[in-house]
């Protein structure tokens, strides 16, 4: 009987101590952004099947990222490294891609067009309006674009 048993609040306490210098670097790991999405012609809130989200010039798209709540807010979790985003939305069940009016009146009116990440945390970001005149702002952290549903002459590039 010359085992040492080790107190149990003593343990506990290291754990806790370990867990709180942990979380503060969990919570350091992404930034969040809300997404305001609006119809390009009328400017009035619509719903989104899906989001599609880039970072930093790289193809992966990171659905996974992006949290619809019941009310139809919508967040971003993106990694704190990321500097660029790009964003586009789905509809028809994610079977459709709207088309993006920042780039609306372009010939390639389907390329990424990107943010700052920055820019949207610090003073927020509203995307170009193409498809029609607009005038709306951005509050620190948000991200508000305008969108408009694919025509026959937009070209299918899937």
């Amino acid at each position: 009987m010359g085992m040492k048993i080790q107190r149990l609040p003593f343990t506990l306490a290291r754990l806790a101590f370990v867990f709180s210098l942990a979380l503060p670097l969990a919570a350091q790991s992404s930034n969040t952004i809300s997404i305001r999405l609006l119809d390009g012609k009328k400017g009035v809130p619509i719903e989104a099947s899906s989001f599609l989200v880039r970072i930093d010039h790289q193809e992966a798209v990171h659905d996974d990222w992006v949290t619809i709540k019941d009310d139809n807010t919508v967040f971003v979790n993106v990694p704190a490294s990321a500097k660029e985003i790009s964003i586009k939305a789905t509809y028809d069940r994610a079977m459709e891609v709207y088309i993006n009016c920042d780039i609306a009146k372009e010939s390639d009116n389907e390329r990424n067009i990107w943010y700052s990440i920055p820019e949207i945390l610090k003073t927020g970001v509203v995307a170009p309006n193409e498809c029609s005149k607009t005038n709306y702002s951005a509050k620190p952290g948000e991200f508000v674009f305008f969108v408009r549903k694919r025509g026959w002459h937009d070209k299918d590039n899937f």
